[in-house]
């Protein structure tokens, strides 16, 4: 398996790139990594690896790319810009079948928009969407879609995205019934948007999905669903606030172990459930966000991870890759459609729990 690498992106760099590719190709002997950057920075970076993982240098190839997508380029100016980026080069190099997939942690609007122009789309979708896990309850995973790429969404782009999330949980999670749901302010069925509302009435016509209706937003991390849609701007929203929210609480709980000499003997002998609580909330966990609906494996790394977090996406890329994901969408997504011939819903106040009654 060969993973091709934009090393460039993020806000490290080479530095985390480089060391993350070492830490990928050490923890999996079978995979190959393609590194695409300007080739003084990708040497610096090497120049600096400990001689213990020299190794796994046999199975990193450089290409040297002279030009960079800057993270505050437009997608347009991205598009009309120079096809030898890191990052264009990089999908270019999945498109001609050389490598199974990209990753990169530069700017998403520029992946996005390059992306779909060097891989397309799957089964008509016009945009992709973007998603990542998050932690729930019980130490479970709860997929959220769409994170960013589509600001705005209407009713059959959030139909496309419970779909595709429900997909992808079911391939790459082998979870048998993926349960899903809407992300809106209430759960009655007059409240949300026009657009959430009608996307609502639409999934209820599929029979194979375990749709659940409408969830709030304290419903994403309590287990009750493995997919969330929503459009993208809320779905950006809830990540950053979700990722600052945890940073905080683990810095207010080592803040309180460490204000009296008291707390500071309790804290160590909680220092090992700390360790668990501290790596069950770092984001760096579940880095790695899919852009679901192109016609290629695409994974985008969140722009502050550091070696740890990046070779996080390396391995999500890699699971994708074993379930041919693109593929699996495609052939689902032209497959299935709605099959029950109308509806009555009765939702009433009940919310996740309410079921639709079917009538053929």
């Amino acid at each position: 398996m060969r993973i091709a690498i934009d090393a460039m992106g993020g806000d490290f760099g080479p530095r985390a790139t480089v060391s993350a590719a070492v830490r990928a190709l050490k923890a999996h002997p079978r995979l190959q990594l393609s590194l695409f950057g300007q080739q003084s920075a990708l040497d610096d970076a090497l120049s600096h690896l400990p001689r213990s993982d020299t190794s796994v240098l046999p199975r990193l190839t450089l290409y040297h790319s002279p030009a960079v997508v800057a993270e505050d380029a437009k997608p347009s100016s991205a598009l009309r810009g120079s096809k030898d980026s890191s990052l264009a080069m990089a999908l270019d190099c999945v498109a001609s079948g050389q490598a199974q997939a990209a990753v990169s942690a530069g700017n998403t609007g520029a992946l996005m928009a390059l992306g779909r122009r060097a891989l397309g789309t799957v089964a008509g979708i016009p945009r992709p969407a973007i998603s990542t896990a998050v932690p729930t309850r019980g130490k479970g995973r709860c997929y959220l879609l769409d994170l960013g790429a589509n600001v705005e969404a209407d009713a059959e782009r959030l139909v496309d995205f419970a779909r595709m999330g429900e997909i992808m949980a079911r391939r790459i999670d082998g979870l048998a019934k993926p349960r899903v749901a809407l992300l809106n302010v209430g759960i009655e069925g007059t409240k949300g948007t026009a657009s959430v509302r009608e996307a609502d009435a639409h999934l209820r016509r599929f029979a194979h999905l375990d749709y659940r209706g409408f969830i709030e937003g304290d419903g994403i991390y309590s287990g009750q669903a493995d997919v969330v849609v929503c459009d993208g701007f809320v779905g950006n929203a809830v990540l950053k606030a979700s990722e600052g929210l945890a940073k905080m609480l683990i810095q207010r709980v080592q803040q309180t172990f460490e204000a009296h000499w008291s707390s500071r003997l309790v804290g160590l002998m909680a220092r090992p459930a700390l360790r668990r609580l501290r790596s069950e909330l770092d984001p760096v966990r579940y880095n790695g966000a899919s852009l679901l609906g192109l016609n290629g494996i695409v994974v985008k790394s969140h722009g502050g991870a550091d070696a740890a977090g990046f070779a996080h996406a390396i391995t999500r890329a890699m699971r994708e890759v074993s379930e041919d994901l693109p593929s699996q969408l495609a052939q689902e997504l032209e497959a299935r459609e709605p099959v029950i011939a109308s509806v009555a819903c009765g939702r009433g106040d009940s919310g996740m729990d309410a079921r639709c009654r079917t009538n053929e």
